[in-house]
């Protein structure tokens, strides 16, 4: 009797073993792959969110220069020594560098 119970129980856990296997495998793609790359969108996007005129702003294609007007989904970007604007939207942009007020204010005397 007991011999035919602990068989029983060894179907059923083989049985569902290939649910459970599927159940963590899924739950490990979601806490390492899903979950950090979420998080690093919306940082990406608060970022692209707090652009300020006077920001120095890297593209994606690597251009670097000051952020001079902008307007909805872009920003027009002044670059070089002859200050060429140039137009771009806002998702090209992969990294940004404040303004710092303060340090200006502090070499300025």
């Amino acid at each position: 009797m007991a011999l035919n119970l602990l068989s029983t129980s060894t179907d059923a856990l083989s049985f569902y073993s290939p649910f459970i296997m599927i159940l963590v495998m899924v739950l490990f793609m979601w806490l390492f792959i899903y979950r950090p790359q979420k998080k690093q969108q919306q940082k990406e996007t608060e970022m692209r969110n707090s652009l300020e005129i006077g920001d120095e702003v890297t593209t994606i294609g690597g251009i670097v220069g000051r952020v001079v007007a902008i307007k909805e989904d872009t920003f027009v970007l002044e670059t070089g020594s002859d200050r060429t604007k140039i137009r771009f939207r806002r998702a090209a942009i992969q990294s940004i560098e404040k303004l710092n007020m303060e340090g200006a204010q502090t070499s300025s005397k």
